[in-house]
């Protein structure tokens, strides 16, 4: 009997555009929902049981002597609702009483001058020591896995550091506020992309929602000049340094106008590709030959509202339509919330492991 290929095989395979020997597939969940999965299957690893993919995240430890940034200054004399808890970038997230959802309360949501964006508090990676993510990436190879390094966001970062309102006006009315916060993030995930290329990762995610169900959020003017330019800027460091990387990129809503942009600049994995905000066919004559897909499976409709027999039919379309020459990834369009039945679940593994193989 032939072994199975491991992940890094069929990974590589799979971004080649060569038939895989399986189709690699993976899904996410809510707290509660994965609390009820866990149940379903008696406890143990959720992704082991059902065979998700799941590569091996590259750590960049905080050296041990530099003290967490203070962004206590910035909630001095505020009285935010129990249960608030703070991000890495001192955004206030405060419990929504809605599931997973978090309301944010942005530090520089009430900023007067451009002095208290450049003064904000942001690490500087360029004195941290990345000398062991070689090591990690080396480790993570020797067991079959694949090695994949978080970057990070840049306009999601900063409107909610910023504020939402006030950052979306800030790109029209004041775009040196907006510029400034988004070129001391863009350094930040330079610095991160460009040690994870050296130390040899096999992929690189990072991402903005910059639309909505049908469109993108502001002009393609602005997006193009203040939030596309530095992720040309920085995937093109990461292909000179290591061209094997690979970069993923996630944004949820209609990005079917930017999508040629996003190849173009060095793209090679996107998500979601929501089936209820994008035409996938049109998607994919357009591209396939340069982009690989993750995703697919609506969140919206099929894994929510359909039945077991609706989901195994969508990952059957999915797989002859985008799959059978590599070039997939399958997963839910978005984390699983409460309402997908978990009969939903199984019939969505299932079926990716039969039909992929």
């Amino acid at each position: 009997m032939t072994a199975q290929a491991t992940d890094l095989e069929a990974f590589r395979s799979t971004m080649e555009h060569r038939r895989p020997s399986r189709i690699l597939f993976n899904a996410g969940f809510t707290p509660d929902l994965e609390r009820r999965v866990r149940e379903h299957i008696g406890g143990g690893d959720i992704a082991s049981h059902y065979g998700f993919f799941r590569p091996a995240g590259l750590d960049i430890p905080r050296p041990v002597n530099l003290p967490p940034l203070d962004y206590s200054k910035y909630w001095q004399g505020q009285t935010l609702p129990e249960g608030t808890t703070f991000d890495a970038f001192g955004v206030a997230m405060v419990p929504s009483g809605f599931y997973h959802f978090w309301g944010y309360v942005s530090p520089l949501r009430n900023a007067k001058t451009l002095a208290e964006i450049e003064g904000y508090p942001l690490d500087d990676y360029s004195t941290w020591d990345f000398s062991s993510l070689a090591k990690q990436v080396a480790g993570a190879h020797a067991s079959g896995k694949v090695a994949v390094g978080w970057v990070g966001h840049m306009y999601e970062t900063a409107w909610q550091i910023r504020g939402y309102e006030q950052f979306l006006m800030d790109l029209i009315e004041q775009p040196a506020w907006a510029e400034c916060l988004l070129e001391r993030l863009f350094r930040q995930n330079f610095a991160r992309a460009c040690a994870f290329a050296r130390a040899g990762a096999d992929y690189l995610t990072c991402g903005d929602d910059v639309a909505n169900q049908r469109a993108l959020m502001f002009s393609p003017q602005i997006w193009r000049t203040l939030i596309h330019s530095r992720w040309c800027k920085l995937w093109a460091e990461v292909k000179s340094i290591q061209p094997a990387t690979k970069i993923w990129y996630h944004s949820d809503g209609n990005i079917e106008g930017i999508i040629g942009e996003l190849v173009d600049a060095g793209l090679d994995i996107l998500n979601p590709l929501q089936p209820e905000c994008l035409d996938i066919d049109a998607v994919y004559a357009r591209h396939h030959r340069r982009l690989s897909f993750d995703g697919c499976i609506g969140t919206q409709s099929t894994m929510p509202h359909g039945s077991p027999a609706d989901v195994r039919r969508r990952v059957q379309e999915v797989i002859d339509k985008y799959g059978r020459q590599g070039g997939l990834i399958i997963s839910p369009t978005h984390v699983l919330e409460p309402e997908v039945p978990i009969a939903n679940i199984d019939a969505f593994a299932a079926a990716c492991r039969e039909l992929g193989s």
